[in-house]
């Protein structure tokens, strides 16, 4: 068994509008209840008045465990008692390859195999699957990545309809009985080496808001939720980026906030103009955004490492290097998980490396320090916290739970056999980890 050991400090020297609440959607949902979208009912990471289990394993507090067909790295969303989530499942003979989008990219595994592209709903009690709709069948243009899948775009839910998103594939309107109500495609898109796509639609109110950030003529689009018509689209100079955009609300004013390489921007949810925007991130562009309290984080961690708190006070035009930019860090940024804001700290994991950081979210300042994780490996999923606690899942089925406070302690160490890109969803009393092979629905007392 791999050894695990507990963290340790290493020296450092070298709030959103839920997509459910716009709506007043009633009955048993809530903050601690749901998880509707990837980041959660605050788009932070945090389920503030959820309670899920600290210990399991694959005998212990386990509620269900369901098999999972085809594959995806989508997030589950859970509304009500229901949970969603989307993948893609080969079928037929296989294919000739296609030729790569990035010849001699090593990193990147043919897809051979026609694929369905497929929602599915399960019961939140018990796990059956309830239904599962075949939304599209196609053989992908391009190759992916070989750690990437062709449902990593997440759902999500204003608690009456479901909004599965496949980048090429098609952005679908589901009822939650599975009848498509309306549904668009966008083109093909090219996605940076032929590795594939993976930003999530965002919700507010009535309109959903698609980014597609990719190697032909970028754009992003807002678009009305009950019909899929068109509100606005506006070109962006970018190349391809991975990033889901946020929806805020400041002063009186809604706005969609996208990362990209070149430039993080924020849009008029009403009208898509730019209202602001700052450059100073890297390339190949895949952490989400968080923001509370009138404040935007954003950060990236390719070829530079950069990572900043925008104050949206007076933010107008291009605000590089201005007073809206609070503060800047240039070491332990983020690449793949995006950050997590709990209360007034920001937590993020270094760059492919076992460190979580722990800051100030109003100075940038360590908070202790960062936290070196035994055990942990490379991790995609992005961290989330509930009822003072942090939890961390690797890509080797580990994950450590955290206590969220100045003196962080390792409260856990769990392990489970699988696979896991996915980001954990967290309602209730209940822990959501997405595999490769399974969904697992984690619970006390079980």
């Amino acid at each position: 068994m791999r050894r695990l050991c507990l963290f340790f400090f290493v020296a450092a020297c070298a709030l959103a509008t839920p997509a459910w609440a716009a709506d007043g959607a009633a009955g048993d949902r809530g903050p601690g209840r749901d998880w509707p979208q990837w980041r959660g009912p605050l788009g932070t990471g945090v389920s503030p008045d959820a309670n899920p289990p600290i210990k399991w394993s694959e005998t212990k507090n386990v509620r269900w465990k369901t098999a999972l067909p085809g594959r995806g790295h989508s997030t589950p969303i859970v509304i009500g008692k229901r949970v969603f989530l989307t993948t893609a499942e080969p079928y037929g003979k296989a294919l000739p390859p296609r030729p790569s989008a990035a010849p001699g990219n090593h990193d990147n595994l043919p897809v051979t195999h026609r694929q369905r592209f497929i929602t599915l709903a399960i019961d939140r009690t018990d796990g059956r699957i309830l239904w599962q709709r075949k939304l599209h069948e196609a053989l992908p243009q391009e190759q992916g990545h070989h750690t990437a899948s062709l449902a990593s775009n997440s759902p999500v839910s204003d608690g009456e309809r479901l909004f599965a998103f496949f980048g090429t594939f098609g952005l679908y309107c589901l009822d939650f009985d599975g009848n498509v109500l309306w549904q668009k495609r966008f083109g093909d898109l090219q996605s940076l080496h032929g590795h594939g796509e993976g930003a999530s639609p965002a919700l507010y109110g009535d309109t959903l808001v698609v980014n597609c950030d990719h190697e032909g003529q970028s754009f992003v689009v807002a678009l009305d939720k009950r019909t899929g018509q068109e509100r606005w689209k506006v070109a962006r100079d970018e190349v391809t980026s991975w990033a889901t955009p946020i929806i805020v609300e400041h002063a009186g004013k809604l706005q969609a906030i996208v990362s990209g390489t070149r430039r993080v921007r924020g849009y008029d949810l009403a009208t898509g103009e730019i209202l602001w925007e700052c450059g100073g991130l890297s390339s190949n562009i895949v952490a989400s955004p968080v923001f509370g309290k009138g404040i935007v984080y954003v950060g990236s961690s390719y070829d530079k490492r950069a990572l900043f708190a925008i104050r949206l006070a007076g933010a107008r035009g291009d605000i590089t290097g201005g007073e809206q930019v609070l503060w800047r860090r240039s070491r332990g940024t983020p690449y793949v998980p995006s950050p997590l804001l709990y209360g007034d700290v920001l937590y993020f994991l270094t760059h492919y490396q076992g460190i979580l950081n722990r800051v100030d979210a109003h100075t940038g300042e360590d908070r202790p320090g960062p936290l070196r994780l035994g055990g942990v490996t490379e991790v995609y999923a992005s961290p989330v916290g509930a009822a003072d606690r942090i939890y961390v899942t690797d890509r080797s089925g580990l994950t450590l739970v955290i206590e969220h406070s100045d003196t962080p302690r390792l409260l856990a160490a769990n392990q489970l056999d699988d696979t896991f890109n996915a980001s954990a969803a967290i309602a209730g009393e209940e822990l959501f980890l997405r595999g490769e092979k399974a969904l697992y629905c984690l619970a006390p007392g079980n």
